[in-house]
Order: structure tokens, then C-alpha cells, then sequence
């Protein structure tokens, strides 16, 4: 399978909002699909890499979902901001998993997206099959969300389409010195819409401004008694090397809770590690044939 090829859905969910998803690849008799949630303001564009290669024979020739969540990318702006939540968008992905005819899924979680699956244990366990967190766990260290918060909402950003790789190498270059040239422009391709040949966010601005009220002091609660729920699943967590999100403490503490726990490290990356680099897609497209 060429990997620019996917097909593209829209669907409403519970309140009427219409979502976007991609799919990739084929759906084989009795092979789980793989379900691909992004991170805060990220969307489905972040796994087209890594879908691609997960649905090629090379990869497995899996068949993968990946999801805008509300206000993110294809799907639509949600006029009641306050419905940005984790609560909703777990729902959203109840919903979606209904619309697809996903009965059971392995799903990759990247940040907010990990938070998702934290969230959907809870709800909805028969769902689940496996889980790959990307660059989160119960713990968030302050830190991390803080330097999110601050890039999130700068009021700066790149003047053009030939600008926008050196602007995302300038914010973060320094937690991901493995980063090529071409990693940065597929990075600006994923983040970025155009808009009269202008790249911008892709995202609903209320996302983000939700960040403004932390603090330094500002005091997060913790995820255990959700993550003890995943202790008889398959699970793997990726961890950037650099990351200031998730530590290596955290992680420690994930494996002595799990204790089949697979841990990666994506060396020379920060937060959320691109995973379609080696390293990470080795080691999922291996956890995927398990």
C-alpha cells in the first residue's frame, strides 16, 4: 500500500458535532484494528507516517484508524467551548468506535490522547485490547504542561509555508536534536492548515487558552487508581528521551505497576515523540504482531 493513500470519513457524534477520521489499509477477518488518538491541539495528520508504514505488509498490514478530536483538525469547532474536555472526547471516541463497528481495538495514545484511553478503562473495557501510550503515563510533571502552555499560546508564528520548519526547529530544536530537515516539514505539515497560503494552527484557539490558569504551584492529580485498570492489558509506553512531560521516575513506577509493562525510550526526542522514526515504529509495529 502506497502510504499516502487513506480514506477520509466524517460522522456525527452524540450531540451533533461532526468529527474526521482517516482510515488506513484493510480490513482482515479476525485482525484488531488500531485506533490512533493525538495529542492537545494535534490531529490525525501526526500518525499519517506511522499509519501508513502500520498498514503495510512491511508494517503488519494492519487496519488503523486515526481521529481529530472536536475543534482539531477536519473536525468541526465546538461552539460550547466548555465541551473541550476529556470526559466529552472520551465519549466522542465511545462513539466513534460505534460508528466504525469497532468492537475491540489497540490503542495508541499520544498525551491527550492517552489521557483518552486513562479515561475510556473506566467506561468502556471491553474496547480495549492494548494500549501504547505516547509520552504520558498517570503523572504529569508541571513543567512539561507549562512549557505547553506557553508555545501554545504565543502570539508568534511562522510567516510562511518556507519559514515554518526553521520556526518549529527554533521552539524545538533543543528537545529534538534528532530531527532532520524533512521531519521538520512533515512536523509543519501535520500542525498547520493553510489559509491564503498562510500556515496557522489547526486547532480552536479555546483548546489551548484552557492552559492559561496554571501555575508553577498549580497541583495535578494524579491518574494510579485508572492506570491500575490496565494491569491485565497488553501495554506499552514510549517516552522521549528529552521529554519534560513524563519522567523517567514516572515510568519506573509504571513498570513496578505493570509488570509486563513494555518501555521505550525515543532517543534524541522530547514531547510527544514522532513515532514513525526508528525506534518507536520498530517497536510498535512489534508490539502489534505479539
Amino acid at each position: 500500500m502506497d502510504r499516502s493513500e487513506f480514506r477520509e470519513h466524517l460522522f456525527r457524534v452524540q450531540d451533533g458535532l461532526r468529527l474526521y477520521a482517516r482510515s488506513y489499509g484493510d480490513v482482515r477477518h479476525g485482525q484488531i484494528p488500531v485506533v490512533c488518538l493525538p495529542g492537545l491541539t494535534r490531529n490525525s495528520r501526526d500518525f499519517h507516517e506511522l499509519a501508513g508504514f502500520l498498514a503495510s505488509p512491511p508494517g503488519g498490514g494492519h487496519f488503523i484508524f486515526s481521529l481529530d478530536s472536536r475543534g482539531r483538525g477536519g473536525s468541526e469547532r465546538d461552539d460550547d467551548k466548555t465541551r473541550y474536555t476529556i470526559a466529552v472526547e472520551t465519549s466522542d471516541l465511545i462513539a466513534a468506535c460505534r460508528h466504525f463497528d469497532i468492537e475491540k481495538a489497540i490503542f495508541i495514545g499520544t498525551s491527550r490522547g492517552g489521557l483518552i484511553l486513562h479515561h475510556l478503562i473506566g467506561l468502556a473495557p471491553a474496547l480495549i485490547a492494548g494500549v501504547i501510550l505516547n509520552d504520558i503515563g498517570p503523572v504529569i510533571d508541571i513543567e512539561g504542561l507549562l512549557r505547553i502552555r506557553d508555545y501554545l499560546n504565543a502570539t508568534a508564528g511562522p510567516a510562511s509555508w518556507t519559514a515554518a520548519p526553521s520556526y518549529l526547529q527554533s521552539v524545538h530544536g533543543h528537545d529534538f536534536p534528532i530531527l532532520r530537515e524533512r521531519d521538520w516539514q512533515e512536523m509543519a505539515k501535520a500542525i498547520y492548515r493553510d489559509e491564503g497560503g498562510i500556515p496557522v494552527t489547526d486547532f480552536d484557539p479555546a483548546i489551548a487558552a484552557q492552559l492559561h490558569p496554571l501555575t508553577a504551584d498549580t497541583s495535578l492529580p494524579d491518574l494510579w487508581p485508572q492506570y491500575s485498570a490496565f494491569a491485565d492489558l497488553p501495554m506499552m509506553v514510549i517516552r522521549g528521551e528529552r521529554s519534560r512531560l513524563l519522567s523517567e521516575s514516572t515510568v519506573e513506577e509504571m513498570k513496578r505497576r505493570h509488570p509486563n509493562l513494555v518501555a521505550v525510550t525515543a532517543v534524541g526526542q522530547g514531547h510527544a515523540p514522532l513515532l514513525h522514526l526508528d525506534g518507536p515504529r520498530q517497536a510498535i509495529a512489534a508490539f502489534l504482531q505479539q
